[in-house]
């Protein structure tokens, strides 16, 4: 069987748009020079977490390297881990 261009370019957009669909989480890494305020406040104002939430994701980040600390769709989450990186903390969509 042979592929011609379009069709792998096709193939390839076709696994974009559904990797931009399915549901996503930001996941916030633990560093060595924010402070526990500094990050619960962060995601109080970037995220929406109460501030229950948001300290709970801060102690796991602490204690175990990293937490999900929100979830949904790419085009949603994408300023949410761009203003968190914005503020110097470490985060990625996966």
């Amino acid at each position: 069987m042979k592929f011609s261009q379009t069709d792998v370019a096709e193939e390839v957009e076709l696994d974009l748009d559904e990797l931009l669909k399915s549901p996503k989480e930001i996941v916030l890494y633990n560093d060595d020079h924010n402070t526990f305020d500094f990050v619960i406040d962060s995601l109080v104002k970037v995220c929406r977490h109460t501030p229950i939430q948001a300290e709970q994701c801060t102690y796991l980040v602490h204690y175990k390297g990293k937490c999900a600390v929100k979830r949904g769709d790419f085009e949603k989450l994408k300023p949410m881990c761009t203003a968190l990186l914005d503020r110097g903390l470490s985060a990625e969509i996966e």
